[in-house]
């Protein structure tokens, strides 16, 4: 078992590799406006980093003997595995490298991210051990990835309609969605040096102690003792087990988000969007709304499904209640609502273009608040996802 659990470690980071050079590679193909034996190039070299994903997800069932989507490393890199496959799936039919590019990108951060949080393997808590677990929650995650695709679709058309030679609202949300995007790839990047360099703090509260990885901006309100002078006592509403970790996480991400978003702008001495829009506007903006429009219709009906009707059969077995009105459930139940308020609008009272792209984004960022904020700094039943 030792040895499956290393070799499936390995995939995992062949899979990671293979990513990073599918981005190399479409994004060049983007660049360069070839479609031909570059971007099949491209493809084949991300379906085998996805092979040995799904080589690691099978690997890591068999020794852990459950659905490796109990915690928050295993369902963040099983959800970054579902947007690689929609990708693989849609690049057959849009042979756009740009939308490529975005699903990449957003896929490794995922996986990074998600390498960050704890990986051992333990045992389930009695309320997981259901068939129901794979059921529901893969169902579930292949559902925000179809839908995710919408947002890759509207922001690039946000991008394309935008006139960056303005200074308006428009311009100033684009920049602000890279920054939060960088925000993740920031906090990547701070994680792996600290810990390379083997940086710990150690907070003494009055009952334990609590290791930061890195420096505690964040500190439990009953601290005793920091080694860090500048710490800020998490607010009253967050007791929860380890809030303030959670908080100093977020906190630490933006702040590299913002410092990567200026080094970024020193080197190309304009706003990020306005060096990415040349490569856009080469791009149909009628597909992708089109493109936009189709994955929330294909996504919704499997997010429904897997999120919201699997998730209640299952709580009826496991807490005898179909419904609770745990943080989790409502913020998948806020995340149904506005991809069915997108798809009312969007056929009834036609809205379509830059407000459908709009709706694409926002709709995507409630799923990562979900997978993100609700896992981190709201306690509730499913503080073990």
């Amino acid at each position: 078992m030792e040895n499956l659990s290393i070799i499936s470690g390995h995939l995992l980071e062949a899979a990671f590799i293979s990513y990073l050079l599918g981005v190399i590679l479409f994004t060049w193909s983007a660049a360069k406006q070839q479609h031909g034996q570059l971007e099949r190039i491209a493809w084949g070299v991300t379906a085998v980093g996805w092979i040995a994903q799904l080589g690691f997800f099978i690997l890591r069932w068999v020794y852990s003997g459950h659905a490796p989507v109990s915690n928050l490393f295993e369902f963040m890199t099983f959800f970054g595995m579902m947007l690689i496959l929609v990708l693989l799936i849609m690049y057959r039919f849009y042979r756009y490298s740009l939308l490529a590019v975005m699903a990449l990108v957003i896929s490794i951060l995922i996986i990074g991210c998600a390498a960050m949080f704890p990986r051992d393997v333990a045992p389930l808590v009695p309320s997981l051990q259901s068939h129901w677990l794979y059921i529901h929650v893969t169902t579930a995650a292949l559902g925000e990835a179809v839908l995710a695709v919408s947002f890759f679709a509207g922001f690039l058309y946000i991008l394309h309609e935008t006139d960056q030679a303005k200074q308006h609202k428009r311009v100033w949300l684009i920049e602000a969605i890279i920054a939060l995007i960088l925000s993740v790839a920031g906090y990547m990047l701070l994680a792996i040096s600290f810990r390379t360099f083997g940086y710990t703090a150690t907070v003494m509260t009055a009952d334990a102690s609590i290791i930061y990885q890195l420096p505690p901006f964040f500190v439990p309100s009953d601290m005793v003792s920091s080694p860090f002078p500048f710490g800020v006592s998490v607010p009253d509403w967050m007791r929860g087990e380890n809030a303030a970790l959670k908080l100093n996480t977020i906190f630490v991400s933006l702040l590299a988000g913002c410092v990567l978003y200026i080094l970024i702008r020193f080197f190309t001495r304009k706003r990020i969007g306005a060096a990415l829009q040349p490569l856009v506007r080469k791009m149909p903006k009628d597909m992708l709304d089109d493109i936009g429009y189709r994955s929330v219709a294909v996504g919704f009906p499997i997010f429904t499904l897997g999120a919201l009707i699997f998730a209640m059969i299952w709580a009826q077995q496991a807490w005898d209640r179909f419904w609770g009105w745990d943080p989790k459930e409502v913020w998948a139940l806020i995340t149904w609502l506005f991809y069915a308020a997108y798809l009312h609008i969007r056929m009834l009272r036609g809205w379509q273009g830059i407000r459908s792209a709009w709706l694409a984004v926002i709709g995507f960022c409630i799923i990562m608040f979900n997978l993100l904020a609700v896992n981190l700094l709201i306690v509730g039943l499913h503080a073990y996802a």
